[in-house]
């Protein structure tokens, strides 16, 4: 997968505010994979998990660049783009 320059990713990447998805732990809920917010710091689930928090923060806020949570990846996603970002 190729990765492209995005103008929607910000200068500052806030950090998670939360250990968990937010709205998943609310609802005593599982999920399967964590994405960042980097606009703002919520933490998703992933489109692989049932609620698939993290695209309905996006269609909720704009906000549309998440990165993984996840141990050993280091990766963007613009949902704008449904691209690859870095």
């Amino acid at each position: 997968m190729s990765v492209y320059p995005c103008s929607h990713v910000p200068n500052v990447i806030v950090p998670p505010s939360s250990a968990g998805c937010e709205e998943c732990l609310a609802l005593g809920d599982s999920w399967v994979h964590l994405r960042l917010c980097v606009h703002c710091g919520h933490v998703g689930c992933c489109d692989s998990s049932k609620n698939q928090h993290a695209t309905r923060h996006f269609h909720a806020t704009g906000h549309a660049v998440v990165a993984s949570l996840e141990p050993d990846e280091d990766w963007m996603w613009c949902y704008a783009h449904g691209s690859q970002v870095g």
